[in-house]
């Protein structure tokens, strides 16, 4: 047995993915986004979150996924990756769980169209549930965790 691991469970365009706990801040619904010229489209802009400005990525964008409507379902996962803190727009955040880190396999190259950078890894849960392990510090990669600081000044 590996050591148990809490993961957030969020769903993004009918896969479910997986964050450590540890590295999220908050899950909150969606909020008015005031968007940022000059970003890439993925970047949706900032917005203020009780007193604190932060800026916004849109996973579906960022992941070349089909872009939908937000929803009554939709939320923005706060992560904290290197003392930046990001919101990610995803389809819905499910629950918490605990996952045996010995289940969680090497990405395949391609998941789902996601590159394999951008993935820490797959978790088999039960007999039939897979949940993609993000690498959040590929997901913002130095360039743009770089652009991001500044859209905070």
């Amino acid at each position: 047995m590996g050591e148990e691991i809490k993961v957030i469970v969020f769903g993004l365009a009918n896969e479910e993915y997986g964050i450590e706990v540890e590295k999220v801040r908050t899950i909150e619904r969606m909020i008015p986004i005031t968007r940022v010229p000059k970003t890439p489209a993925f970047i949706k802009g900032v917005i203020n979150l009780r007193g604190v400005v932060l800026p916004v990525i849109d996973l579906r964008g960022r992941f070349n996924l089909a872009e939908t409507e937000q929803t009554e379902s939709s939320r923005i996962i706060i992560v904290a990756v290197n003392d930046l803190e990001v919101g990610f727009i995803v389809d819905t955040a499910n629950d918490v769980i605990d996952i045996d880190t010995d289940t969680i396999d090497s990405p395949p190259e391609v998941v789902g169209g996601i590159k394999a950078k951008y993935l820490h890894g797959v978790a088999k849960i039960g007999d039939n549930r897979l949940l993609i392990m993000l690498n959040l510090a590929e997901v913002l990669n130095k360039n743009e965790i770089i652009q991001l600081e500044h859209l905070e000044d």
